[in-house]
C-alpha cells in the first residue's frame, strides 16, 4: 500500500527514484482492445461511463452486461455520504468503538503510552504496533485471538522527541523495529465494549527482530546465506507487513511488502546488482536509519540480507512459542495479501498480488492435498507457483514458473520471482493489491488500485522493466477491480475467463471513461480500491487507500472509505468513511459475526488529524456493531 509519510519519502516516490517502471502496462492494452472489440469505446481511448459491469452470472459467457435491470438490493443499510470529517462515520443503526491503538500495552507490567516521546524500545516491544493493516481472527475454546499486521510507522509520532522524526540512537532503532511486524492479542467484549485481554498467554509481538525459519526451495541456498546465518536457514524479523491470509488449518499468513526501503549502504560506490534494482534496493533507505544500530541493514556489510525478505510468513497464533515460517515457495516480491482456497480436488491454492506498477498477479498450488483434521502444517512448503496471462478475448491462463520454463533453478525462482515471471511473458499490471475469493462460487477479484504515473515520463536512471496490462484509461488515477472465474469452477485449472467488475471514477467531474463504470455514481464514487474481503453472505467489502484531497479530479470523494458490493448485480454502497488522512484496510469478524473489525491506518499522516482521542493521531483497530445486535455480513 502506497502512502506518504510526514518525514520520510513515500513508498511510490522512493521506488520510482530507485527503479522507474515503464509508462504502460500490458493489462491496459489488453483491456482496451477487449472493450474496443465489444463496442464499448465512445471514441479514441475513452470508455463510456455505462460500460463494463457484469454480474457474476454473465461472466462465464463474457458477453452480457449486468446492472441494466438492478435486482432488489441485498445491501440493507442506508448509504453513508462522503465527507472530510475527522471521525469515523457508519450507517444509521450502527456504532463503532476503538478496540486497540498504537502503543497500547499488552501486559500489565508495561508502561502506559507516552504521546510526548512515543515510548522506548522496551515499551514498544510490549505494546500494540503501529500502522495496523490486514488482520484475521481465530477462536480457541471460546476465546478470540486477533492477529494484526503493523505495516510501518508514523515518524513524527513514534519519534515525537526527535526533530526530524528519525532514529538517532540504538534505542530509537529498537523502538522503530518493534513498532513493525505483527501484534497477536486476545480480545474480549466486556460490558458491551471490546478490548485487549492484558497478560493473555496468547499475547505477543512479532517484530523485525523475531527469529523465523526459512522454508521451501530457498532454504539453505547460497543466496540466503549471511554472516549472521551462514547456513541460510533462519531469518531475523519481518516488516512492512501489508495484507494477510488465513488458512483452514488455523494459521495466519502475514505478507512482506515494501521490505526494500529499510536497507542502505554506507559505501555509496557499492555496485548494485540488476536483481537488487528490480526489487528497489538502493544505497539509501526511506529514512528508517536501521543500519545505524543493526549492521545487517547495511548492504556494504551484508549484501544478501535483502534476499531473506519479501515472503509470506506463516504464524501459529495459538502457539506463542512456535517460530514463524517464511514460505519461500510462494515467491519473493512485494506481497499485498494471500487469499487461500481449497480447490475441489483438495489442493490448496493461494492467490497473490505484487503491489508495484508493471508487476504481476500470481497463484500458488500446493503439491499435497488438504486433509480435514489431518496434519496440514507443511502444505505451503512445496508446490508450483504460477503467474497470470490475460488475453484480449476475456480469457487468460496461468503460466507455471518452473526451471524448464524460466531457465532458472527452483531456489532462484523463489528468490528472484519477478525475473522468472518476466521471462515467461506474464501480463504486467497496475499495482495488484488485495485478492478476494467468493465463498459461494469459484470466482476471484483483485483490486488494481491505480497507476498515477502512467502517461508521465519515468525518472531518468535505474533499471526499467519492459511493460506494455486490464485498464482501458490512459492515466489510471482511480483504479479498478478485475474479476476472473477459473475454468470448470476449478481453482487449479490452467485457464480462466475475466472481466472488469468496476472502474472507479468521478462522474461529478467527468462524463467519459474517467466517470467510471455504470455501477459508479455521484453518491457512491471512490478512488483507489485497495483492500478486498468477502463476508460469508458473498458480499464484497471494498476499502480505499487513495487521494483524499476532495478537490479537482477527486472533488466530492472525501476521506478514504469502505464500501460493500453485491457481485450478482454490481450494486455498490458506501458503508464507512474514515477520519482525515487515513487509509481504511483490513477486515475480520467476531466469532458470532455481530462485530466487524476494521483497521484505520495512519490518520493524520500529513499532520491534519487528532483522531481517535483528540490528541496524537494513532492508528487503531475499530469494532463496528449493529445497534440491534444482529450479524454484520
Amino acid at each position: 500500500m502506497s502512502v506518504k509519510q510526514d518525514q520520510m519519502l513515500g513508498f511510490d516516490e522512493h521506488d520510482e527514484l530507485v527503479r522507474p517502471a515503464a509508462e504502460v502496462v500490458e493489462f491496459e492494452e489488453t483491456a482496451k482492445a477487449m472493450v474496443s472489440r465489444r463496442g464499448f469505446l465512445t471514441g479514441g481511448a475513452a470508455v463510456g461511463a455505462t460500460a463494463f459491469v457484469m454480474g457474476s452470472t454473465t461472466l462465464a459467457a463474457g458477453n452480457a452486461l449486468a446492472g441494466e435491470e438492478m435486482k432488489m438490493s441485498r445491501l440493507a443499510f442506508e448509504m453513508v455520504k462522503a465527507n472530510a470529517l475527522d471521525t469515523v462515520t457508519v450507517p444509521k443503526g450502527y456504532n463503532w468503538q476503538v478496540l486497540a491503538s498504537w502503543g497500547e500495552p499488552l501486559f500489565s507490567n508495561a508502561p502506559a503510552f507516552d504521546p510526548a516521546t512515543g515510548g522506548t524500545g522496551a515499551s514498544q516491544e510490549m505494546a500494540f504496533g503501529d500502522h495496523n493493516d490486514g488482520m484475521a481472527l481465530f477462536t480457541h475454546n471460546g476465546r478470540q485471538i486477533l492477529c494484526v499486521n503493523n505495516e510501518y510507522t508514523n515518524a513524527t509520532t513514534l519519534h515525537a522527541n526527535r526533530a526530524d522524526g528519525k532514529p538517532i540512537n540504538a534505542d530509537d532503532v529498537r523502538k522503530n523495529k518493534a513498532a513493525h511486524g505483527v501484534s497477536v492479542v486476545e480480545i474480549a467484549r466486556k460490558d458491551g465494549k471490546w478490548g485487549i485481554v492484558k497478560d493473555s498467554e496468547f499475547n505477543r509481538r512479532i517484530t523485525a527482530d523475531t527469529e523465523m525459519d526459512i522454508t521451501g526451495p530457498a532454504r539453505g541456498h547460497d543466496l540466503m546465506k549471511t554472516k549472521a546465518d551462514p547456513k541460510g536457514v533462519v531469518a531475523k524479523g519481518t516488516w512492512n507487513n501489508c495484507g494477510n491470509g488465513q488458512t483452514p488449518w488455523g494459521t495466519y499468513l502475514t505478507c512482506e511488502e515494501n521490505f526494500n526501503g529499510y536497507f542502505s549502504s554506507s559505501n555509496k560506490n557499492l555496485a548494485l546488482t540488476p536483481q537488487m534494482k528490480r526489487y528497489g534496493i538502493s544505497h539509501d533507505d526511506r529514512g528508517y536509519n536501521w543500519a545505524l544500530a543493526d549492521a545487517r541493514f547495511d548492504l556494504s556489510k551484508d549484501p544478501q540480507e535483502p534476499n531473506r525478505f519479501g515472503y509470506i510468513v506463516e504464524i501459529d497464533p495459538l502457539n506463542p512459542t512456535a517460530r514463524p515460517k517464511k514460505r519461500t515457495a510462494l515467491g519473493r516480491f512485494k506481497h499485498e495479501n494471500a487469499e487461500v482456497e481449497v480447490a475441489a480436488n483438495g489442493h490448496v491454492v493461494v492467490y497473490l498480488g505484487d503491489d508495484e506498477r508493471g508487476e504481476f498477479l500470481y497463484r500458488f498450488v500446493s503439491k499435497n492435498k488438504y486433509v480435514v483434521g489431518g496434519d496440514n502444517t507443511d502444505l505451503l512448503e512445496e508446490g508450483t507457483l504460477y503467474v497470470a496471462k490475460f488475453n484480449e478475448n476475456n480469457t487468460g491462463h496461468w503460466i507455471a514458473l518452473t526451471p524448464e520454463a524460466t531457465g532458472m533453478t527452483a531456489p532462484e525462482i523463489a528468490i528472484y520471482t519477478r525475473e522468472a515471471a518476466s521471462k515467461v511473458g506474464a501480463t504486467t499490471m497496475d499495482r495488484p493489491e488485495w485478492v478476494a475469493s467468493n465463498p459461494n462460487k469459484a470466482e476471484v477479484y483483485c483490486a488494481l488500485t491505480n497507476n498515477k504515473n502512467r502517461g508521465v515520463k519515468p525518472n531518468a536512471g535505474g533499471d526499467e522493466t519492459p511493460a506494455v496490462g486490464p485498464n482501458p484509461r490512459v492515466k489510471n488515477n482511480y483504479g479498478q477491480i478485475v474479476r476472473w472465474q477459473p475454468a470448470n469452477q476449478d481453482h487449479t485449472a490452467e485457464k480462466f475467463s475475466w472481466d472488469l467488475f468496476v472502474l472507479a471514477g468521478n462522474p461529478a467531474v467527468y462524463d467519459d471513461a474517467y466517470a467510471g463504470s455504470k455501477n459508479v455514481n455521484k453518491d457512491n464514487m471512490f478512488n483507489s480500491p485497495d483492500g478486498l474481503k468477502f463476508d460469508k453472505k458473498g458480499m464484497l467489502w471494498i476499502q480505499t487507500d487513495g487521494n483524499y484531497s476532495n478537490e479537482k479530479d477527486f472533488a466530492g470523494q472525501g476521506n478514504n472509505q469502505m464500501l460493500v458490493a453485491d457481485p450478482e448485480t454490481g450494486e455498490i454502497k458506501r458503508f464507512l468513511v474514515g477520519p482525515k488522512e487515513c487509509e481504511i484496510t483490513g477486515a475480520a469478524w467476531s466469532a458470532d459475526r455481530t462485530t466487524m473489525f476494521v483497521s484505520i491506518q495512519h490518520p493524520g499522516e500529513k499532520g491534519d488529524s487528532v483522531w481517535p482521542n483528540g490528541g496524537v493521531p494513532r492508528s487503531s483497530v475499530i469494532a463496528i456493531s449493529r445497534d440491534d445486535g444482529e450479524m454484520i455480513g
